[in-house]
């Protein structure tokens, strides 16, 4: 909204206003906000939910200082999607298709996390929200996200394509340590593709129109069908395992605003073409405007952990882990880095095979021996650490450190291939 009001202040040349043009500018702004939204906002929300008694309700799973947390206001989440909305809102371009994608996404990917607490605090159902339909919800924002990137024609990628009668573009290269000028002829091109990037190749690129060229006349159609199915898998994978995650005080909030910062990279050098024709990358217009969406993630998410880290005041909720890692999923999708989730989301990945691993070998050992044996003391994985009397925080800690380490790691795809 600021954004048009400024670029009409600019129009009529007052000082200053010129400076909203900046993708870069406005970013700052977002997280500013964000952190002032979830700070003030955050306080009020968590009194409310002390009012109503909107309290988490815990098992006794044998852990230590597990049963203090009874009572802890939860739902969160309210408090991170209000922090990311409304500076999206303020400073992003609501034109931008990838910024109407996001906001979409948000509110379905929150309203499907906020009908899983409200039953659960308000309907005394410790199941909450039946999986089936959780899944049922995840499928359609896969459904409207894979649907728009795949259909809309606003959603392109720019190649550059070489021309003896292009204008010519001086570069530099540096080749045995000597400086060699480089001159050459091409111009950039505009798209409609369903190329993603493959981290670590080099020439790193990877059509999904590929699977579906033996189907000829319909491999258009057909291939939609197959690339929404990979966009539901991809967003329900992540989703559910930034919930996993989320059951230490910070852990799915910090590791969720590492990831963020390595997204808004990834965004702002996509949306770039010096930076994307440097970096050999695909420049993928209008993308980076998504730097602002993101920024404000990653303010939301920081702004959050000043009530949420340890001891936690409030709890995010399925409104608010759903939703953070629903949100990391759509937005790789959409910056055509989806393949890198792996590893900078190694952190919801792991959790989500120590679960998967834990019901399998209990299932398989009480088959085959009579009794179910467990590979982890307890699942999800940093369960199995407090197991062995590890404080929260330290797990925490650590567990941040090596998502640090996971995002330089995902950086560095950059540059080696």
């Amino acid at each position: 909204m600021l954004y048009y009001l400024f670029k009409y202040l600019n129009e009529i040349d007052v000082p200053g206003a010129g400076l909203f043009s900046y993708i870069s500018f406005r970013a700052a702004f977002a997280v500013i906000t964000s952190l002032i939204i979830s700070m003030i906002i955050g306080k009020r929300i968590i009194q409310k939910l002390q009012l109503l008694q909107v309290g988490e309700i815990i098992r006794d799973l044998g852990l230590e200082g597990q049963m203090k947390k009874q009572g802890t206001p939860t739902m969160g989440g309210l408090i991170i999607l209000a922090s990311i909305l409304i500076p999206t809102i303020l400073f992003a371009r609501l034109d931008n298709i990838y910024i109407i994608l996001m906001i979409i996404s948000t509110i379905m990917l929150g309203t499907i996390g906020f009908v899983d607490d409200y039953i659960k605090v308000f309907k005394k159902n410790k199941q909450g929200l039946a999986g089936k339909f959780k899944i049922m919800g995840q499928i359609a924002v896969g459904v409207v996200v894979g649907t728009v990137l795949y259909f809309n024609e606003d959603v392109v990628v720019k190649r550059k394509v070489y021309h003896a009668n292009a204008p010519a573009h001086i570069s530099y290269e540096i080749e045995q340590d000597v400086e060699q000028k480089v001159v050459e002829n091409y111009k950039w091109e505009e798209v409609k593709s369903t190329v993603t990037t493959i981290p670590f190749v080099k020439n790193n690129e990877f059509n999904y129109a590929k699977l579906t060229s033996w189907a000829g006349n319909n491999s258009f159609l057909i291939g939609g069908v197959v690339f929404i199915i990979i966009v539901i898998i991809i967003i329900t994978a992540v989703s559910n395992g930034a919930n996993m995650t989320d059951g230490l005080d910070g852990l799915a909030t910090g590791t969720s605003a590492i990831i963020g910062v390595t997204l808004a990279v990834f965004a702002y050098v996509s949306g770039n073409t010096v930076f994307a024709d440097y970096l050999n990358i695909m420049y993928i217009p209008d993308s980076g405007e998504l730097v602002v969406y993101i920024s404000a993630f990653v303010g939301a998410c920081v702004g959050f952990l000043w009530y949420n880290s340890y001891p936690a005041q409030v709890f995010m909720g399925d409104t608010g882990s759903l939703a953070l890692g629903g949100i990391i999923a759509v937005f790789a999708l959409a910056v055509r880095k989806e393949l890198m989730i792996p590893l900078l989301c190694g952190i919801f990945l792991v959790e989500n095979l120590s679960v998967m691993i834990q019901v399998v070998y209990f299932k398989y050992t009480k088959n085959k021996y009579g009794e179910g044996r467990r590979v982890f003391l307890m699942a999800p994985l940093h369960h199995h650490f407090q197991k062995k009397n590890m404080h929260e925080a330290k797990i925490v800690s650590r567990f941040w450190i090596v998502g640090i380490m996971l995002a330089l790691l995902t950086f560095v795809t950059l540059k080696i291939r």
